[in-house]
């Protein structure tokens, strides 16, 4: 019942929202369109607003899971039009918070505790309140301030639904739009699945702020909240709370005297540090959950929040990009294109040189200009439309990276619009590519692998002599298979020559026995000489 009754809400949400004017393409097939054109609301709502505006008004009313399906989308700047991935970027967690009680009910049961024995004090109202999950606002004994962070009861089963439905509806586009299976719908939502998922354990996130906290321990430009691990479930997190200014408010940041150039500057150091030093870096800096410390404002420190989507690279993808980041500010577009091949991200057959071409027509024009005179979500999408062009496969390890990128070109526009990207991040790369592939990282490589290599020794000369005993027993094995095919090759060759030669005397016998001369000599033959005949015909054939 349940069920239905949402079916049936978003069908009033497609009517009221004039959604099906997504599918009034030529490319419909006929019976698609007369159906289209047969739906009651054609008639009675008007289509008043931009398609891209009317999908996020209508994602949002369906609510968090189909919000949170329009936030990744937005990310897919490869599989969408321009328009509607800059209207999908508008889409906020527009989410109530759910009751207070219920959410102390959640907590207890989840510790298996009352809340007055696990914190000193705990705040029932919502600090804030998301899609999946709310945070509150609590105090251990020890006197440290935390936030508890518990997900939505109910929300899971919630997700399996609208997950369910928007395959369903991703199967339907990919079947009636012949755009369908270039924008592959099921394999976006297939992603969107993964990753909702993996918000919904509380207890991920926490692994993942542990290891980001690790991963810059110690650090001047980046803090991370502690976790606190024996109040952590999979519905519930723990975690130290912070006071910090939130990156988006400008104004306090000034008020404050925060040396803005310096805080710009640190936060691509920050994305540099977490993509290539790392392979391990934040996938949702938006500016709800980015914050500027008030200890320093001089030296300014972000305070990371919200770990639920991290993403990483591969050692070989973080080369190419870090060779692709370095060729680009250097202006070798030819290098640029090879390293596309060469990585398999287009087609082996791909033109370089119209390929080279492509690229520089896109990324020429966005040199020596401060970065306020530079819009890197154009640049990301003239990179995507010549990347269809080349038949350039999408890369799903690098959509959190490029969402990433996103994130930071709107920090640093709102923070510091006259910061100079490229000759921020350029020496750190180049300090990166030598400490990867020079002297020193092969001494480091060595070094490390050094205790393998001294553990194996001792077994050396025994694994060289079953290397070498089996070398010799395949050669055996290979020497009797030459010869017994060779053997078996000779016979046969034998067999059919001697057939040749019975048949060859079977016919001057058929003919003797015609000729009146030959036929009294074979007549005159004992039988003694005919045995002799055959033994001879015998060894023959035999031979």
């Amino acid at each position: 019942m349940r069920r239905l009754l949402r079916i049936l809400k978003i069908t009033r949400v497609i009517a009221q929202y004039r959604l099906d004017t997504f599918l009034e393409h030529n490319a419909m097939p006929l019976s698609v369109r007369l159906l289209l054109w047969l739906l009651p609301w054609r008639y009675l709502i008007r289509a008043d607003k931009p398609e891209a505006e009317r999908l996020r008004l209508a994602l949002e009313e369906l609510g968090p899971v189909f919000i949170k399906f329009g936030q990744m989308l937005s990310t897919r700047r490869d599989l969408l039009p321009d328009d509607i991935a800059e209207e999908l970027t508008r889409l906020q967690d527009r989410v109530p918070p759910f009751d207070g009680p219920q959410a102390q009910k959640i907590i207890e049961q989840a510790l298996q505790q009352p809340v007055d024995q696990l914190f000193l004090n705990f705040h029932v109202e919502p600090l804030a309140s998301a899609s999946v999950a709310q945070v509150h606002r609590a105090t251990l004994h020890d006197g440290r301030e935390v936030v508890v962070k518990v997900i939505r009861p109910g929300i899971a089963k919630t997700i399996r639904k609208d997950v369910a439905l928007l395959y369903s509806l991703a199967q339907l586009v990919e079947l009636l739009w012949s755009e369908g299976r270039r924008l592959r719908p099921v394999e976006v939502v297939a992603e969107y699945e993964q990753t909702i998922f993996d918000e919904l354990d509380l207890r991920k996130e926490a692994a993942n702020g542990s290891q980001l906290r690790r991963n810059f321990e110690g650090s001047d430009i980046l803090y991370v909240p502690e976790i606190y691990w024996d109040y952590t479930r999979a519905n519930v997190l723990v975690m130290e709370r912070i006071h910090g200014i939130p990156v988006a408010d400008v104004k306090q940041l000034q008020a404050q005297n925060t040396d803005m150039r310096k805080l710009a500057e640190r936060g691509v150091e920050i994305f540099f540090t977490q993509v290539f030093r790392d392979s391990f870096f934040h996938a949702d800096m938006h500016p709800g959950n980015i914050f500027v410390s008030r200890d320093n404002p001089s030296e300014p420190q972000y305070i990371a929040v919200d770990f639920g989507i991290i993403g990483s690279l591969s050692l070989e993808d973080q080369s190419y990009l870090a060779r692709n980041f370095l060729a680009f500010f250097r202006r070798d577009y030819r290098q640029v294109a090879q390293l596309h091949v060469d990585s398999g991200w287009v087609p082996a057959d791909t033109n370089v040189d119209a390929f080279e071409t492509a690229i520089r027509s896109v990324c020429e024009p966005i040199f020596e200009k401060p970065l306020k005179d530079i819009s890197f979500g154009q640049v990301l999408l003239g990179l995507f439309q010549t990347a269809r062009r080349f038949n350039m496969e999408v890369q799903p390890q690098l959509v959190l990276l490029q969402k990433t990128l996103l994130n930071v070109e709107g920090l640093g526009r709102q923070l510091y619009p006259e910061l100079d990207l490229w000759q921020t991040g350029k020496p750190y790369l180049e300090n990166w590519m030598k400490e990867r592939m020079g002297p020193k990282a092969v001494y480091r490589s060595i070094k490390q692998q050094a205790p393998d290599w001294l553990e194996k020794a001792p077994h050396l000369p025994q694994l060289v002599y079953d290397a070498l005993n089996q070398l010799r027993r395949l050669d055996d094995s290979r020497l009797r298979e030459r010869r017994a095919h060779a053997g078996a090759r000779y016979e046969s060759d034998l067999k059919r020559r001697g057939s040749r030669y019975l048949g060859a005397l079977l016919i001057l016998l058929a003919l003797a026995s015609g000729n009146e001369e030959l036929k009294q000599l074979l007549d005159n033959i004992s039988a003694g000489g005919w045995m002799l005949a055959g033994l001879g015909v015998y060894l023959l054939v035999k031979r």
